[in-house]
């Protein structure tokens, strides 16, 4: 049976960090769609920014882009005010959300957004692509909720993919939900419904790699793994059965106790 296109929502909201002597300032800050951007008080040399949804999104058809750059020597932090719900909508076409950020020279950016919760029959394809400098560092923190409270899940898959100095550091995919084979099962979420991953990208990793630990004594309630990549960088990817658990789990495998 064909899917409806469905013309939904095209929008594509920008930030861009400089540097300003000691600080960082934002020339350029614009919201579109369901995005409403907002300065927030800076910390220290760090701009902060709070994404804001003013309307349900993503539905079934939506086109939603964030392009976030922090320019050399620039110091960006992004969150969001709530969750991301993705939502089936009028259409039974998929939508996709997503984000590009560039991080470069002797810069950083936090990407720390609020979960993103697949409701019951909405399909949504998320991509994070991220293109680093050698000596700059990222923060991204990701959390994925499957159904709300009573429900199953929707379809959703999701891809990051992550550059630095031009060579690839980290691309990886995962789909859940109907249709999904095996995803629900022992080798992927084994009847979790929350899953998140932290990645912290440093060139101090490159003289000395945290070891791979695990945090969580009881799988029921909830496991992390911090994992070295090939590179200056560690991953910590966590299952939990809630969100406030899968928080607790990033919170404590975190190296520096963000």
């Amino acid at each position: 049976m064909p899917v409806e296109p469905g013309p939904g929502v095209r929008a594509t909201a920008r930030i861009r960090a400089a540097r300003a002597g000691d600080t960082t300032v934002l020339p350029v800050l614009a919201g579109d769609g369901p995005f409403d951007l907002r300065r927030t008080r800076p910390q220290g040399n760090r701009a902060r920014v709070c994404i804001l949804g003013v309307m349900s999104a993503p539905l079934g058809g939506d086109r939603l882009r964030i392009e976030a750059t922090a320019e050399p020597g620039a110091h960006l932090h992004i969150t969001t005010a709530a969750a991301t719900i993705a939502l089936r909508g009028p259409t039974t076409a998929h939508a996709t959300y997503d984000v590009h950020l560039r991080v470069a020279e002797q810069a950083s950016l936090h990407w720390l957004p609020e979960p993103l919760i697949s409701a019951a029959r909405s399909n949504l394809r998320q991509s994070c692509t991220i293109d680093l400098a050698a000596d700059a560092r990222l923060v991204l923190r990701e959390e994925l909720v499957l159904g709300r409270s009573g429900e199953p899940p929707g379809r959703l898959t999701t891809r990051l993919t992550v550059h630095r100095d031009g060579r690839p550091l980290l691309d990886q995919q995962n789909t859940y939900g109907p249709d999904a084979p095996g995803w629900d099962g022992p080798a992927v979420l084994d009847g979790h419904r929350a899953a998140g991953q932290l990645l912290i990208v440093d060139p101090a990793y490159d003289k000395e790699p945290p070891a791979v630990r695990l945090f969580g004594d009881d799988p029921a309630g909830g496991q992390a793994v911090l994992t070295p990549l090939a590179g200056p960088a560690v991953l910590i990817t966590a299952l939990a059965p809630n969100t406030l658990r899968l928080r607790h789990l990033l919170d404590a495998a975190d190296p520096l106790g963000r």
